[in-house]
C-alpha cells in the first residue's frame, strides 16, 4: 500500500488512482476513486450518481479549466507531474486554488521528489503522493527548508514587504 504526505502527515493511501485507458466497469468496487479526466468527461453524469467518493487527476499537458465548473463535485484533485522536471501543474494547482476556489484535497502524483515539496506547498498542494523508492518520512523535513519566503504563495497572498 503506498503512503501519502498529507497536511505535514504520512497516511496509508485511502483512494484508488484509475490510470489512463482504464475500463468504466472496473470503477463499482471502489469506494474512494480518483478518475483519469477523460473518463470525468465521458462519463461525469454517472460517477455523480455512484456511491462513494470522487476525485479527478489531470495530466501535465491538460488544462485545469477544463474542470472549473465541476470542482465542487471532486473531494480530490491530482495532479500528475510525469517527470519532476514538468513544471505545467504548479500553474494548475494555483488556478484550481486562486481562481477555482477549490477547497478539497489538492495532491501532486507521478515524479515527486522531496526537492519539490515546499514549493508544492507554496502553489496550493497539500498531499503528496512520492515516487515508490523515496520515503515519506525523510520528505517531511522538506518543508523546513526555508524559514522566510519573499514571495506571495497560494495561503500566503502577501509578499515579505508587504507584510511588515
Amino acid at each position: 500500500m503506498q503512503r501519502i504526505i498529507k497536511n505535514n502527515t504520512v497516511f496509508n493511501e485511502n483512494w484508488h488512482l484509475l490510470p489512463k485507458g482504464a475500463s468504466f466497469d472496473s470503477i463499482s468496487s471502489c469506494d474512494n476513486l480518483i478518475v483519469p479526466l477523460a473518463m470525468w468527461c465521458e462519463y461525469a453524469n454517472t460517477l455523480k450518481a455512484r456511491y462513494g467518493s470522487l476525485g479527478v487527476w489531470l495530466d501535465a499537458d491538460e488544462e485545469a479549466e477544463v474542470i472549473s465548473c465541476d470542482v465542487e463535485q471532486f473531494q480530490v484533485i491530482a495532479l500528475n507531474f510525469p517527470v519532476f522536471t514538468d513544471g505545467r501543474n504548479y500553474s494548475n494547482a494555483r488556478l484550481l486554488r486562486d481562481r477555482y476556489a477549490f477547497k478539497g484535497e489538492l495532491r501532486a502524483i507521478g515524479d515527486i521528489l522531496r526537492d519539490q515539496l515546499f514549493y508544492l506547498h507554496r502553489c496550493g498542494f497539500d498531499a503528496f503522493a512520492l515516487r515508490a523508492d523515496k520515503d515519506p518520512y525523510e520528505a517531511l523535513k522538506s518543508f523546513k527548508d526555508f524559514s522566510v519566503m519573499y514571495q506571495s504563495a497560494t495561503y500566503e497572498p502577501l509578499p515579505l514587504f508587504r507584510r511588515r
